[in-house]
């Protein structure tokens, strides 16, 4: 299959599913996606077009909480990203980790900086903070603010 016909057959098959689709470049394609068809469209690219799970990225827009679900169908050299927009006060979506093992370090990683709840993720406890760092505190917040009085974090920490 070509470019055009995996962003048709995309288009087509999830219709429903698509809010906008962002053609950027010949190598890349933004779609954003209501977050509840995520589960079906990682599964469609993965397995039915295979392409390669890169990586997730997560960011406070403060109006609400967005993943990228970075894709590459390196056959035909193109990057699709799945976007979700997920409500800040409690954003919740469905772990992709049935669908893509090696989704879990990211999704551990985003749900502790941000405060993403996967659900149905097989482990969820924490992977880069301390047992001491407080629940409900997510250091890439844009409203993060610093629990420890005693911290020095002038090191990128």
């Amino acid at each position: 299959m070509n470019r055009q016909e995996v962003l048709g057959e995309l288009q087509e098959k999830f219709a429903a599913d698509i809010v906008e689709l962002a053609d950027r470049s010949p190598r890349r394609v933004y779609v954003e996606i209501r977050p509840d068809a995520l589960s079906r469209m990682a599964a469609y690219l993965f397995r039915d077009r295979g392409a390669r799970f890169n990586i997730a990225t997560g960011l406070d827009t403060r109006s609400h909480l967005e993943i990228l679900y970075h894709f590459s169908i390196e056959s035909i050299d193109l990057l699709v990203s799945l976007r979700v927009k997920l409500d800040r006060e409690r954003p919740s979506i469905q772990s992709i980790t049935g669908v893509i093992r090696g989704a879990d370090w990211i999704e551990r990683e985003i749900s502790e900086m941000l405060g993403v709840e996967f659900r149905g993720h097989p482990n969820p406890k924490r992977l880069l903070l301390s047992e001491e760092w407080p629940e409900g505190v997510y250091p890439h917040r844009r409203d993060y603010a610093e629990w420890d009085p005693e911290a020095i974090r002038d090191r990128g920490v």
